[in-house]
This record gives structure tokens, sequence and C-alpha cells, in this order.
């Protein structure tokens, strides 16, 4: 046990090395992930990104790195970090050869390409685009294509001449559109491959740099006005000529050229509503550019795939739509069609994730993770196919992320099942409470995916609008419920809610699922909140209002309560309001002369009825959820006065919250209201109370034991130092070092001046020390010692980070001394005979792990056993720290620190 208790003791004592397991919003916003991944050409090396914050700016920022796959380094892939500072990288790509990667980038204006040997050395500018480049991709070896616009026309500049801050919204006489341009890396010379007169919103290049295939938008607001399908032209750029494809198919995405030049992909998406954008099925589609027609790709799959596509010689790879889970399908280009391969991962692969495969189709990578379990990141090799179907070799992990996260407690995840609906299954996510135990019930919480085409699955999610583990942490079950018209299970599923029947089968969804785990006895009816942000919290609206009494919380962020106010100023109101509500807000409907769906589905109208306690989140430049949604619902929930209500808005956000000091925020604030309103732990902290005040300080000083004056405790009538745990139930620390009063318990003999009762005795002989450590054990029954060399040493490094703020030379002198500055004022001291010694106290606490301890840097040094002998730690008032040289100590005053097993 002593053994178990020494190692407890020097673990503790190296601060920080033990993370609280409880998780932070901090750590859940800067989880660590792979972005764009990205073969080399020779499949050797792996180009990709990671998001960064930088606090100064207020933002994240992604930067590149490097991963040699034939380099190891501890038994992974040598992996460095390319770029670095506070700049943004994107849209990095490999040289022809692999020897170079270009990039763009925020620095200087955010219009240059550069260029960054895979050799190392600082990143080289190629070239400044005066219009501003985007999309690059290679034409050929040493051309790359790119988007960008023909610059401002005179119109333009008129205008900007005139001195006021008006804003056209839109002008469709004077269009400036996105064009394709190409750019001679040797040359420098910049030629225009597209020419029509619309923006272009997608393209891609073939492989032998002959073909070109672009999208136009055929209005400058196409996704909110829904008025005319974009158009898709196909260019040969070798012979000059141009024509129109795909005109047949609605919303084409995703062009993308097969690697054998011989046509192009394409995703398009079925819909029983076309004209509207509606919810449907993802498929994919092949143009052959000999037949000049359109195959359908089959994928095997009913429920058609996400938009995840990669290509490697005749090789496809999609992510297939399967609820919940993940599906990977892997398919090969035959003569006939494509045939379907099934792949083994070496595990489930319901949580794999494929995300890039090698240009020759002979590597893959992929991501495995689950609702429960931190992302992990694999390279294997794609074996030939000798039937339909191959094993994945050669697995190998190429990076380790969130190594420290890992360690944590991570909540239970199980995907469960129940009927919503018309009876139709209904599935979700659910994370289980920490240590929980079966028949007790818990808090539930509904944390409502937006969309609402978006889906929740069983992979790790945890971002700044969800975060189960948090509430997991406090004790209760999360639920994330895929309602009726959630993405990715299927065309009929995703189609349930059109065209009228928005919220009402949601609600009956969502309803379902807690009857669902209250009859599983998992759940207490009268613990229950919702969450969401976007459709999430349109959701989380509705059901407060037609649910008055159930949940205790609410806390929706970016929601509607308004349809008649959202058509015109959402930036796709046109197509989402008409496919969802059924028509305009202005259509002639059961002989009115207006649509009454706009004003029944609007919570608006009938806000009176909503009694949860509620909070508002908004971004002020949202344009997804207009801004003044959250007015709206704000004002009418403040005016009705049924419920609290605390509305924050979030100025210069748009639909997602970009800033770090906002997600935390949010966050903060979320998880504040729920603790109040669902478990019933409001904080009740002083608003005018500062943390770390003169004020804070001297009230913590205030509440130490107290003996008629003297500090310390009384334990079997004697006066012993007072302790404080460095965690719970673990190894503690005298709050201050013994004092003369408290040493005088033990030996009647010793003489001090009255005045010094709370000075700390200081010089003390080994037999002294001994014989006072052997009392207090005898006198307490409890065991007490000295520190020993490791945890001295730990003590030791805290104490110097607070030289400047304790009784130290460095705080008396008044600024930053150097080493002879010290010196001088030593012999100074020395000729004085100046004691600056302060009773115990007299200077802010330092925190060791829970436990405030004073005096642990100044005042006097403090004893360490090393054996037999007595050794020193810390510094006395009159002795210079030095921080580049800290083991050296003067210290003349030396006291007595104990500590409790």
């Amino acid at each position: 046990m002593k053994h178990i208790a020494i190692v407890l003791t020097l673990l503790l004592l190296v601060f920080n090395a033990i993370a609280q397991d409880n998780w932070t919003s901090e750590e859940i916003i800067n989880t660590e992930s792979v972005s764009s991944p990205t073969f080399s050409p020779s499949g050797k090396m792996i180009l990709w990104s990671k998001k960064e914050g930088v606090k100064k700016e207020d933002k994240f920022v992604s930067k590149l790195f490097l991963t040699r796959l034939d380099v190891q380094k501890e038994g992974k892939p040598l992996t460095v970090q390319l770029t670095q500072g506070e700049t943004s990288e994107r849209n990095a790509i490999f040289s022809k050869d692999g020897r170079e990667i270009y990039f763009l980038s925020s620095r200087d204006k955010g219009k240059k390409l550069w260029k960054l040997s895979i050799y190392g050395g600082e990143p080289e500018e190629i070239y400044e685009f005066k219009n501003g480049i985007s999309s690059v991709k290679w034409l050929d070896s040493t051309t790359v294509a790119f988007l960008s616009n023909e610059g401002k026309s005179l119109y333009d500049l008129n205008n900007e001449e005139v001195k006021d801050d008006t804003e056209i919204i839109e002008d469709s006489l004077h269009w400036n559109p996105t064009r394709v341009y190409a750019f001679d890396l040797k040359t420098k010379e910049i030629k225009r491959l597209s020419v029509e007169n619309q923006e272009v919103e997608e393209y891609d290049i073939s492989e032998n740099g002959q073909y070109l295939i672009t999208k136009r938008m055929t209005s400058l607001h196409h996704h909110t006005d829904g008025k005319l399908n974009p158009i898709c032209t196909f260019y040969d750029l070798k012979n000059g000529t141009r024509s129109t494809v795909l005109n047949e198919i609605n919303e084409p995405g995703n062009l993308t050229f097969a690697p054998d030049n011989s046509g192009f992909y394409f995703t398009a998406k079925t819909s029983s509503v076309p004209q509207w954008d509606g919810a449907g099925k993802n498929e994919l589609y092949f143009y052959n550019l000999i037949k000049k027609g359109v195959v359908k790709v089959s994928l095997n799959s009913d429920w058609g795939m996400n938009n995840s596509i990669e290509f490697a010689n005749d090789l496809v790879l999609a992510d297939l739509a399967n609820g919940a889970y993940q599906k990977t399908g892997l398919y090969r280009k035959t003569a006939s069609g494509w045939d379907k391969i099934e792949v083994d991962f070496g595990m489930s692969d319901k949580h794999v994730n494929a995300r890039a495969m090698s240009k020759d189709g002979k590597k893959l990578l992929f991501e495995y993770s689950t609702a429960s379990q931190l992302p992990e990141f694999y390279v294997a090799d794609i074996p030939e196919a000798t039937s339909n179907k191959l094993t994945v070799i050669n697995v190998t992990e190429w990076i380790s992320l969130n190594d420290k996260l890992k360690k944590k407690t991570i909540a239970k995840t199980k995907v469960i099942y129940w009927k919503g609906a018309d009876d139709v299954e209904i599935n979700g996510i659910l994370y289980y409470p920490k240590n929980y135990e079966a028949g007790k019930k818990y808090p539930l919480i509904l944390s409502i995916h937006g969309g609402p085409t978006g889906v929740d699955q069983d992979q790790w999610s945890e971002r700044w609008s969800t975060y189960p583990q948090i509430y997991t942490d406090k004790g209760a079950f999360v639920l994330k419920p895929n309602y009726q018209g959630s993405g990715s299970h299927g065309q009929e599923f995703a189609e349930a809610i059109k065209l009228g029947n928005y919220y009402t089968k949601n609600q009956i969804d969502l309803y379902n699922s807690i009857q669902y785990l209250d009859e599983k006895g998992l759940i207490d009816m009268d613990k229950l909140g919702v969450m969401g942000w976007s459709n999430g919290a349109i959701l989380a609206t509705w059901m407060t209002l037609k649910y008055p009494d159930m949940f205790k919380v609410a806390a929706p962020g970016a929601g509607d309560v308004n349809w008649t106010s959202d058509y015109g100023t959402c930036s796709f109101g046109v197509t989402f309001d008409q496919y969802y509500l059924g028509g305009a807000p202005w259509d002639d409907v059961n002989g009115k002369n207006y649509n009454e769906t706009y004003i029944t589905y609007s919570p608006l109208f009938d806000i009176e009825k909503i009694k949860t306690p509620t909070i508002i989140f908004h971004g002020s430049e949202d344009r997804s959820v207009p801004r003044d949604q959250g007015w709206e619902y704000f004002r009418g929930l403040q005016q009705v006065g049924k419920a609290p209500v605390k509305f924050l808005w979030f100025p210069g956000q748009p639909h997602g919250l970009q800033k770090i000091t906002h997600q935390l925020r949010k966050m903060k604030e979320e998880i504040d209201w729920i603790d109040t309103y669902l478990f019933n732990t409001p904080n009740t902290d002083n608003e005018a109370f500062k943390k770390e005040s003169p004020l804070d300080y001297a009230l913590q000083k205030a509440k130490l034991s107290k003996q008629k004056g003297v500090y310390g405790i009384i334990k079997n009538n004697a006066l012993i130092p007072e302790f404080a745990a460095v965690k719970k139930d673990s190894i503690q620390l005298s709050v201050f070092e013994l004092t003369n009063a408290q040493f005088a318990a033990y030996d009647k003999k010793y003489e001090f001046e009255a005045v010094k009762s709370n000075y700390p005795a200081t010089n003390l002989t080994v037999s002294q020390i001994n014989g006072y450590v052997t009392w207090l054990n005898k006198t307490t029954g409890e065991t007490y010692r000295l520190p020993n060399e490791k945890e001295a040493e730990a003590l030791h490094k805290k104490a110097i980070k607070n030289a400047d703020k304790e009784n130290t030379l460095n705080a008396w002198a008044g600024y930053e001394i150097t080493l002879e500055d010290a010196q001088k004022l030593m012999t100074k001291l020395t000729e004085e005979s100046l004691d600056l010694t302060k009773e115990v106290g007299s200077f802010n606490p330092i925190k060791i792990g829970k436990a405030a301890v004073y005096d642990l840097c100044g005042n006097v040094a403090e004893y360490f056993k090393d054996g037999n002998d007595l050794k020193i730690y810390g510094y006395d008032a009159h002795t210079f720290v030095d921080a580049l040289n800290v083991k050296s100590n003067d210290s003349k005053k030396i006291g007595v620190r104990l500590m409790k097993e």
C-alpha cells in the first residue's frame, strides 16, 4: 500500500501529467482531424491539412502536413508540418513529378499561388492574380487551370468612386462571371479557357489535358431562386470545340473525368420535385465521350450514395448511403459496366470512411471511428481482385491524432431503432451517461441534427454545435435522432416530409424516441432537454411548442420561427420553403388568398404556448436562417413571458460560427443554461466577484483555520499544520510551512518572538525535524513526512514560475533583475542587516492540483529528504531566483513543508 501511495504521489506532483477526465469545451473544438488527404503521384507520400486555432486572430486556420510512407519514425511513417504561422492554406496539390507542392494561402490577401519543395524550405511565391484565384488543377505538367474573373468593368469602377456605403444586392444587367483560366508556370502567361457569361460553379480537366467540363449557374442566385437548371459545357481544348451536355439531368455535380479520359463521372439527385431542388437519392452517372451519352453507374445500393467519390485507373470508390453507419463501395469499370467488389478492411466496415486512393489504385487511405471512439487513420494496399471480393493488406496507422483525448473516459454509444410516423423505422445514436448503472433512470437530451437532410452516424462527431461527451459527463443520456427527412436513408425517407409534411412526421419521430427510451426504463421523464442547430433548432422549437410541459430546457441555435419572413430573406428560401411547405406564401390555397401552411407551421403564431426555458443563438450575418428569425423568436417569448429566455447574437458570424471565442461562448452559455434548468445546478457565482482578485485571495485566506490568531488546527489537543488535498483521496500538502507556534506545540523549550507566531520555523536541525514528524504521527495517528527528491523537484519547478509574485529578491527589486544586479542587492541586504521574511501567507497562493498552497517559491526555502540527508528547494526572501540556473540556490533561511499520506 505504501508503494502505491508513493507512486500516486509522484504522479500527482508532476503537474498536468494527469488531465482532468471530464471533457472541456476547449478540447471539443480543438479536436484534431485529417482534412483533404491526397496521395503523391508515386503513392509514397500523403499531403493533408489539419485545423489549428490561432488565439490572437480568434480563428481556425488550416496548416499543411506531409507524411512519408517510405520513412519510419518511432514505428509510424514520418510526418512533418510544412506550413506554420497564422495564415491558412488550401487547395494544395502535388506537382506532376511529386517533387513540389502548389497551394493557395490567406497570406498576402490570398491572391497568390505558392510553391513548396517536399524537401523543405520556405514557400516560394509563384504569381499574384489581381482578380483572385481558386480551384487550382493541373492542365499539363507546366500549366495549371483555375477559377477567376475578368476584373472590374468601368461600370464597377465608376460605382466605387461614389463615396457612400451603398451595397448592390443584385443587378442582373451587370454580372462579372467566374470563368476557367490557364496559367503557364514557365512563361507566366494567362489564357481564358471558358467563354460563356455565366458563373462557373465547378469544373474538371481530363488527365491528358484535352477536355474541360464546366457547370455554369444561369442566375446570380440560382440556389435561391431555383429558376433555371445549371448548364454543363464540354470543351475539346485540342480541337477548339464546345458543346452543351447533360440538359436532361437535374442539378449535376461532382464533375470528374475518368482517369483513362474516356468520359466523366458526375452525381445527380433523384427527386420527385426537381424544380425546387427537392431532397432525394444521390446517384452516380458516367458520360461516355465516344457514345455521347449518359449511363447510370449501378452501385447496388438501394439508398444511393453520399457525395464523396474517388477514382484511380479503372476503380471507383464511393461513399454509399447506409443510414446510421458507413459503407464503402468499390467498383471496377469494365467494357460492359461496373462490377462491384466487396472489400474486407480487417475491421467493421460499418465504421470505415474511405478517404483517398493513390493514382495507380494500389493504396487506400481510410478512417475508422465510432461515436464512442476517436478517429484512427490507416493506409493499406489494395491487391488485385481475383473475384468480386478482396481484402486490403499491409494495414498501417499512418498518423495518430488526439492521443491525450484517447486517454479520457468516453461515453458508451449504441445505435437504437424505434417506430416513428407511419410506422417507419427510425434510428439514432444513443450516448450513455458516464458510470451508467442498469436500472437507474437518467436525464435525456435530444440533440437534433440540421439539414433536414443531414444525418448522424455511428462515428466521432463532437463539435461546438453538438457535444454529447460533456452532457454524459454530467450524467445524462444524449440521443441524436435521424428523423424522417434525414439523408443517407434513401429517397423515400428523405422525401417523407415534403410538400406540407414538414414538422408533422418529425414531431412523431422525436416524440416516439422519448417514449421508447421511457419504456426501456432508461430515462427520467421529468428531466428532458432538447437542443439543435439550424433545422435541429427548428425542430427543437416545434417540440417545445407541441409539448409545452415535456421539456425542462431548450437550446435552439440558428432556427426559423416564421416562414412568411424566411421565404424572401433566406439564401435558399424559395427552393427550400416551396419544397417543404408546398408552394409560395402568396399561393391561393383552400379558398384563401394566401398559403396557410406558412402560418400553421410558423411557431411565432403559436408562441404563447411555449413554457420551456429557452436560450437562443444566432449569427448576425446568417443567410441560411436569416438573423432576424432570432429576434422574432426572442421577442415573442419575451413578450409572452411564460418562459425564461436569453438571446445571444454573434456579430459578423454566418450560419456556422467560425470564431474560436464565439464557439466557446456558445458552448459555455448553453452548458450553463442546461445546468440551471435540467440539472438544477445553476451557477451561483457572484457576478461582481472576480476570480484571483485581491478580494478572492483575501476570502480564501480567511477560510484557513486559526486558533486565537495562530494558524493551524487542533487535533488531540495539539496545534498542527493545516493540509490540503492535491486531488480527491490523494496526497496532501501543508498549506503553509511549519510555523513557530506549530513547532512549539511539540518543543516546549523552542523560543521565538511572540509577534512571530505565524512566521515559518527556520533552520531546524535534522534531529528537530525528525522528532517533530515522529511526534506528529504519534499524536494524530496519521502519516506525515518531508517531500522526497522527485517530489521536491516537481515543487521546485512549479515555484520558479511564480518567482516574481512571491517573497523573493526578484519581487523586492521592482524590476527584472540580472545576475549582476542580484549580487549587488544581496550585498546591500547583508550590509543593512534587513530581514525580509514575512508571516506565512503574506502573498497569494498557487495551485498544486486542487490544493492552494502558500509561499512555495519565496519567503523561506524548504527541506526535502534525500536518504538520511536534508536538502533544499525553493527560495527565501533574500535570494535571486535565476531562471537560467535553477539549481543554484543561496538561500539561508530554510523551513519545513510536510506531506500527508
